[in-house]
């Protein structure tokens, strides 16, 4: 028997109006954040926040929920001891309704039970549908997930999350899929009556359940939040924790496919690819850069629908004739990672080499194998002979020195179509396949099956890089299996939005799900030469917004400014960042970073005109994320001049494909380092233990041998004093080992400047004597 289950029509007895309160009725349970009440009566749910009672979801509806079988203490080996709501399902199985402490989502988890006597196969469940009272009509409320920032009934639906908010305020709601072990989450948003409606569906393909056994849904998570920014970085802490995530980090890559320049782009080549490891040892290393990463066009056979795709061997005649082996080699003595690009799980069923192993692959319902645009023939990954394949090319890679897999056409391992590029949901027929070789696994189980092998036999230490969500979203479903994900399709051309835009959007998964990798920064002088302005603007988004930095340009042939942009942003700080202007605009143009790990509040302040007109932006400081009660001194980093202190509202003005990065901090009584010339994050990345104690400001920078060095202290004037710098030291130590110190005052700005032969962590001190002013 085929079923597909749909929710049941919302019913319109609740109208979306503002002030909705919280009244106590039976079935009531509650944490910190939210009020869950289930009125058994006519099966509906509702949702209260906490603090003001106010009702935020109403009408809830759950897919064949039946009537309240308990309500009691239930344990969650993630989230802790928390209370729940059970309920029992018509044909078998049940809903629980959560709540726990310190999780400020209600999760709703269900169970489906085949009480026939044959199997039953699912296309899609719909577990639950919502209607949302944010206090405002539809036409005043935003919509925000992976197909960008739009109205409630423009939205196509959005793999994973979705979310609504009131622009004005940013108070919103977030529903999210924690969980992605067997289905394909996505969510919709519609408006009836005024009012935004949500439902929650997953796509499975086919979820096949034998006779008399149950299957677990995906755990899907709904919260209110005053800042609805706060709660998709909540969602995504509640993902990271859900799957244990630990990231792992990477230097700087450098990519050759955009390369311009004869040998130099696409998988570049084994002359190329030498001299350009010992360019970056010697000028870029120390900075950041740390992986050369070679791209298509490296292995052999026949190239039909897409690359090639003989992934055990090289091309006979190829750019790396000699093998992968002796160029991995001279990259690893300069003290470079090497990186491969290569589909695992694609491969081309015409190819002569898979003739006698077509049943490897998946089936399409005319029983041929299943073929994708570009991404070729997708394989059967429950299939223990496709299984000994991929473990056996990931161990010739290791043998081969290779320490960073780019694997790209991610999508092909769901066995579903590439539908370039997608963004916002797309019915893809994901039913359209026979059963695997295992079939009871899911498409979405055996994708992430895939993953979880390359894994076990890479090992560890090998930085995994996804290749990407633009070609087919179900790519998306590999949260907690891969380190890095491109998020948005082929940078080509002078368009400088592409990535910025995706990565954006998804900005909260960047660092707990992922590290997002937009494509590669553009600094380049040729090959669609960038002005200086655009290449600072390029990198510095990357920089500021914390992603993964990419390169890609023919770095010998940049000249000295161009390298000068890249040693200042390279680098990853561990700071927080996110856009100002989420809900207003679906390309952010201002954001802001902060960190206080150090033991003071460092921020910086990046606005990005991607447009091609003049950009004028002004918000007040607590739309910034400022205090609205502090004065801010600030530094710009490019224009490297102090700034008007910043009262009530900060301004900015730039040309089109222009970028400024103003670091600011609250003004003291003393003086207080604003900004160092290491990295646009302005002390983020390298300074430790500012500390200012009597008359003298004192801390520890790390800095780069022979790079020229400066620390920013302003507040040369502040408390009512004139501070003058009376001396400015170093540690014995870093005295004996040959660092030097020199000081001036420059526009009001004392600027310390330290060189060091080496690299190393530099204490250094300031004194000043105190007059009245």
């Amino acid at each position: 028997m085929r079923h597909s289950f749909a929710s049941l029509a919302l019913a319109l007895g609740l109208s979306a109006c503002a002030g909705s309160e919280l009244t106590s009725q039976p079935g009531e349970i509650g944490n910190a954040s939210l009020v869950l009440r289930y009125d058994d009566a006519n099966d509906r749910f509702s949702l209260a926040e906490r603090g003001s009672g106010k009702l935020v979801v109403k009408d809830g509806q759950l897919d064949g929920a039946d009537k309240i079988l308990r309500q009691e203490e239930v344990k969650d080996p993630i989230f802790g001891t928390g209370r729940h709501i059970l309920l029992s399902r018509h044909g078998g199985g049940e809903i629980s309704l959560e709540l726990y402490p310190g999780l400020p989502f209600l999760l709703v988890r269900e169970s489906l039970s085949n009480g026939s006597a044959a199997q039953i196969d699912l296309d899609k469940v719909v577990p639950a549908s919502f209607r949302l009272d944010l206090g405002k009509p539809a036409a005043e409320l935003v919509t925000l997930g992976t197909g960008g920032l739009l109205p409630a009934d423009k939205n196509p639906g959005s793999y994973l999350f979705l979310t609504a908010a009131d622009p004005s305020s940013r108070h919103g709601i977030v529903a999210g899929w924690l969980t992605q072990d067997r289905g394909s989450g996505v969510l919709f948003s519609s408006v009836k009556d005024g009012a935004v409606d949500f439902k929650a569906q997953i796509d499975y393909g086919h979820l096949r359940i034998p006779a008399g056994q149950s299957a677990q849904l995906e755990t899907l998570a709904i919260g209110a939040f005053d800042d609805a920014r706060l709660g998709q970085e909540a969602w995504a802490d509640a993902v990271k924790k859900q799957y244990a995530i630990k990231l792992r980090k990477s230097d700087a890559v450098y990519c050759t496919w955009y390369a311009d320049g004869a040998g130099h782009g696409g998988a570049g080549n084994e002359k190329n690819s030498v001299e350009l490891s010992k360019f970056i040892a010697k000028e870029l290393k120390p900075y950041g850069l740390g992986v050369i990463q070679i791209d298509d066009m490296w292995q052999d056979g026949p190239a039909i629908n897409g690359p090639r795709r003989g992934f055990d061997r090289v091309q006979p005649n190829g750019p790396y004739a000699h093998g992968i082996a002796p160029v991995a080699q001279a990259v690893a003595k300069d003290g470079l990672g090497f990186g491969l690009w290569w589909i695992p799980f694609g491969r081309n069923y015409q190819d002569p080499a898979w003739k006698d192993r077509q049943d490897w692959f998946s089936k399409g319902l005319d029983g041929k194998p299943f073929d994708t645009s570009w991404g070729g023939t997708c394989l059967d990954l429950t299939h223990p002979k496709v299984q000994e394949h991929l473990a056996a090319l990931v161990k010739l890679y290791r043998s081969w020195g290779v320490t960073y897999f780019k694997m790209d056409a991610a999508w092909t391992g769901t066995s579903t179509k590439q539908i370039y590029v997608n963004d916002g949901y797309k019915d893809d027929n994901m039913s359209a396949v026979l059963p695997f070789h295992d079939p009871l696994k899911t498409q979405i189980e055996a994708y992430r099956d895939g993953w979880k092998l390359l894994r076990k036999n890479a090992g560890d230490e090998i930085f995994f890089s996804g290749c990407c969500l633009s070609q087919n979203m179900r790519s998306i479903n590999c949260v907690g299996l891969v380190d890095a994900m491109r998020v948005g399709p082929d940078a080509n051309g002078d368009d400088q939005r592409t990535g910025p835009l995706r990565g954006s959007r998804l900005y909260f998964m960047n660092g707990r799900l992922w590290w997002n990798d937009p494509d590669p920064a553009k600094v380049r002088t040729s090959g669609g030469a960038l002005s200086l302005d655009s290449a600072r603007m390029s990198a510095s988004w990357v920089a500021v917004s914390g992603q993964f930095f990419l390169i890609s340009d023919w770095l010998p042939s940049l000249p000295p400014e161009r390298l000068e942009v890249l040693k200042r942003t390279m680098a990853q700080h561990d700071g927080s960042a996110r856009p100002v202007d989420t809900f207003d605009r679906d390309m952010p143009n201002t954001w802001l970073l902060g960190d206080d790990k150090s033991g003071v509040k460092r921020q910086v302040i990046g606005v990005f005109n991607f447009e091609k007109s003049p950009l004028e932006v002004k918000y007040s400081l607590a739309k910034l994320g400022l205090d609205a009660s502090k004065s801010y001194h600030a530094f710009d980093f490019w224009a490297d001049k102090s700034l008007p202190d910043v009262k009530d509202s900060f301004s900015s003005s730039l040309v089109p494909g222009s970028c400024q990065v103003v670091s600011v901090r609250e003004v003291e009584a003393h003086p207080v380092l604003i900004s160092t010339s290491r990295h646009v994050s302005s002390g983020i990345l390298e300074v430790e233990n500012e500390t200012w104690k009597g008359s003298t400001l004192s801390g520890t920078s790390s800095v780069i041998g022979k790079d020229s060095y400066e620390l920013r202290i302003c507040g040369l004037r502040d408390g009512g004093l004139n501070w003058a710098p009376a001396e400015a030291v170093l540690s014995a130590a870093d005295t004996a080992a040959g660092v030097s110190l020199s000081h001036e005052i420059q526009d009001g700005i004392l600027r310390v400047k330290i060189l060091s032969p080496v690299a190393r962590k530099v204490q250094w001190s300031v004194r000043f004597t105190p007059s009245p002013l």
